[in-house]
């Protein structure tokens, strides 16, 4: 993959230029052979060309470089561009009227000197973790390609986008899990910052108490500069020594619904942390464990998601993935006051967990508790929603507690990606880029 660290330096001492490194990702995305028709709903091939010829023209310049300079992204398909619709991973939004203006986390990324390549594939309308698409195909799971397996999703194409170096950073968002699933899934770092850290203008919406945007990477460096740009923040100090650093291991979410190799993988990475110096909590954390079974993401997600898709819903809805408007549909019937009620249950439960959460640093638990499956394991509606609530449930945790997480590749090579997530509460995002910064090279020599 394209580490932001080595391709900055090869634009550094101009062994590449921007020009050459963008064609280098369009070819690709090109290529019949591979995935990009399933990963990129949209190249900007001239509008890219332009942004790396301009960044090249800053060097020759001898100009202050952006934090970004000359780095290929791309941005998942909900993202304002300027002039274009916003399409969302769909077909029902064909009399939309074209943006006005970029999103500011373009306008962001763009003043940093990245260059934008195109929008990515994405689960219609950011509504499932498994990444499907039936209007512009499901781009396909690097690992066994040949077994057909999911990306993850929503940020599907945003996961495979990084994985086929079509890319070297994506954008992506995060209602439930929809950064950190595909990145869990696909072998990346995927970042979820908290939600106000983060300006949701320009984003065509899920959930307005839940989406979030960030970062898919080959590493956490890639994540925590793309944080600060998004964000004005600086980055976090690192972490010197991880001795007497105290993280929780909530034991149910550790092993329930996990297939082996996630076990084997989350064993060896806790392992390895523990003889870092790492204090371990490892026992029954109810005030996270239960957020699950407390359902409240359902009504919240579930009540704002059709508010905003009614109307859309009514003129298109033959238009929407079957499995996208069913779900879609179930918010029709909740009441205002089961709402309100999810509301009110949401802030208990984060007071709950600052409570139990009191001394400790954060908490690691399996980013997803299977490996990828394949599609053609999910043909049947019922198998599609059990697996769906499966690889969603313990990502959104974070998202109903209004927190951050990191999610670290931690398999042995040539295995199933598997992913470790570093997770913590409200605004606790420097601590928790710090630690998995510390925590990374740890499970890289796994």
């Amino acid at each position: 993959m394209l580490k932001l660290a080595d391709l900055e330096q090869r634009l550094h001492s101009r062994s590449i230029t921007a020009r050459a490194l963008a064609e280098r990702c369009l070819d690709a995305a090109r290529d019949p052979a591979g995935e990009g028709t399933r990963t990129y709903t949209e190249l900007l091939e001239e509008s890219a060309r332009s942004e790396a010829e301009r960044s090249d023209e800053r060097r020759l310049r001898d100009e202050d470089p952006g934090a970004l300079e000359g780095i290929p992204l791309s941005v998942k398909d909900l993202f304002d561009l300027e002039g274009r619709v916003t399409r969302a991973g769909s077909i029902a939004r064909a009399d939309a009227a074209p943006a006005q203006a970029d999103a500011p986390v373009v306008a962001r990324l763009r003043a940093a000197g990245a260059v934008i390549l195109g929008r990515t594939n994405m689960t219609e309308f950011a509504y499932s973790g498994l990444g499907l698409n039936p209007h512009f195909g499901t781009p396909l799971n690097p690992y066994d390609r040949a077994a057909r397996r999911i990306p993850g999703g929503s940020s599907s194409g945003a996961a495979v986008s990084v994985t086929d170096e079509l890319a070297a950073i994506a954008i992506g968002s995060d209602t439930g899990g929809s950064v950190r699933i595909p990145a869990a899934l696909c072998g990346l770092v995927g970042w979820k910052p908290t939600q106000e850290r983060v300006s949701r203008d320009g984003v065509l919406p899920l959930s307005r108490s839940f989406d979030s945007i960030g970062p898919l990477a080959a590493d956490v460096a890639a994540c925590v500069r793309v944080d600060s740009v998004l964000t004005g923040d600086a980055p976090p100090a690192p972490i010197p020594d991880l001795r007497g650093v105290r993280l929780a291991v909530p034991r149910e979410l550790k092993t329930l619904g996990a297939d082996a190799a996630v076990q084997a993988a989350i064993d060896r990475a806790l392992a390895r942390i523990a003889r870092a110096g790492v204090e371990l909590d490892e026992r029954d954390f109810p005030e996270i464990e239960g957020v699950p079974a407390a359902g409240l993401a359902a009504v919240i997600v579930g009540a704002e998601a059709f508010a905003w898709h009614r109307e859309n819903l009514e003129r298109h809805g033959r238009l929407y993935d079957p499995r996208v408007r069913s779900r879609l549909e179930l918010g029709a019937p909740l009441h205002a006051w089961q709402y309100l009620d999810a509301l009110q249950g949401r802030a208990r439960s984060i007071a709950a967990a600052r409570a139990a959460l009191a001394g400790y640093t954060g908490w690691l638990m399996p980013t997803v508790p299977i490996i990828a499956p394949r599609i053609d394991a999910l043909t049947e509606d019922a198998s599609y929603v059990a697996l769906n609530r499966l690889v969603l449930r313990n990502s959104s945790i974070v998202n109903v507690l209004d927190g951050c997480a990191v999610s670290l590749p931690c398999q042995p090579a040539g295995e199933a990606p598997v992913g470790l997530t570093v997770a913590g509460l409200h605004r606790w995002d420097a601590q928790i880029l710090a630690l998995a910064q510390a925590l990374e090279p740890l499970l890289l020599a796994l």
